[in-house]
């Protein structure tokens, strides 16, 4: 049966994930904690809007309202690594050789190990970034579709059109697919060899969570009463199948999904802060937190897939060892 380790935060959990084995609660408030030999926290921001584990997994990348980017190590050291004035960091992503995207306003920014930095700007507001799993190349969601960059280089950048706002955007883990949320209840796709469109729509909420399979045989996404799992087996992604709906619970939303990092599971967190397993080959479910307060809004797994980092809208924090 698994465990459940409760931590109960004041606010609301941006960002549950794991640094250097170490879980890590990121608040809207501007605080992250970490259950490190008991419970520590660092102030980081004055509003914290977003938060990603660098690639290495050693340190947390966050940004603010502050205008600030920071890093905060294993150990809660606090370092700054960009600043833009008073203008809202919506958006943080970590990539490859060290290099930090981040989004404000129209613009796109990516913040290099050498201190150097590029901005990517676009017609319209920046909502999310991502860097392609090999490369530096990033995509960045906005109205109106997504645009890819290569920055390190001046070539021209690659405009994946659709209408409508795009707020949240990921490269499957080959990267032979883009894929958007929407503001609208819908999924944007593209093929990026030949930009050819992928639409994956039907939710009753909008997509707030989105999470990969291992290998990205699977993409599963929040919205729903249950999770709903497009497959990516084939050179066309999902178009002309029908997903997986795993976790079916009647009224109760799914609002946060985590794959989990070594086989064809993935963690479910719902709005009444329940939170089951479910194998995706069988749909068989393992209950791993009743509910609770608030709904669950992060969750990631640790390295070895063991333990699952939650958090919830009130603060309803915890890890969950499904070992024990």
């Amino acid at each position: 049966m698994p465990t459940v380790a409760p931590l109960d935060l004041a606010g609301h959990c941006v960002s549950a994930e794991f640094v250097a084995n170490i879980p890590f609660f990121s608040l809207a408030e501007g605080e992250v904690h970490r259950l490190d030999n008991g419970q520590k926290s660092s102030t980081v921001h004055d509003g914290l809007l977003a938060a990603t584990v660098a690639l290495d997994g050693k340190s947390l990348i966050t940004s603010g309202e502050d205008g600030r980017v920071c890093s905060v190590s294993a150990a809660g050291e606090v370092s700054q690594i960009a600043s833009v004035g008073r203008k809202w960091i919506n958006c943080v992503a970590a990539g490859p050789q060290g290099a930090v995207a981040f989004g404000y306003g129209p613009n796109a920014v990516v913040h290099f190990a050498d201190g150097k930095q590029k901005t990517l700007p676009h017609q319209r507001s920046v909502e999310d970034v991502a860097f392609a799993p090999k490369g530096m190349r990033l995509a960045a969601a906005h109205y109106g579709g997504a645009t890819l960059h290569f920055p390190a280089s001046e070539g021209k950048p690659t405009e994946l059109l659709w209408q409508g706002a795009h707020t949240r955007v990921t490269f499957s883990p080959d990267g032979n697919f883009l894929v958007t949320a929407m503001q609208e209840n819908a999924l944007h796709g593209w093929r990026i060899a030949d930009a050819r469109h992928m639409r994956m729509s039907g939710y009753p909420a909008k997509v707030k969570s989105i999470s990969w399979s291992v290998k990205g045989r699977w993409l599963a996404t929040s919205g729903a009463p249950a999770a709903i799992v497009w497959p990516f087996q084939s050179k066309d992604g999902p178009m002309g199948k029908a997903p997986l709906e795993l976790g079916t619970r009647g009224d109760v939303l799914v609002t946060c999904v985590a794959c989990h990092p070594a086989d064809e599971i993935a963690a479910i967190g719902y709005s009444d802060g329940m939170v089951l397993a479910v194998r995706f080959a069988d749909a068989k479910e393992v209950l791993l937190r009743r509910p609770g307060k608030g709904a669950i809004s992060s969750m990631a797994w640790d390295q070895e897939g063991r333990r699952l980092a939650f958090g919830s809208e009130a603060g309803d924090c915890g890890v969950i060892d499904i070992t024990a």
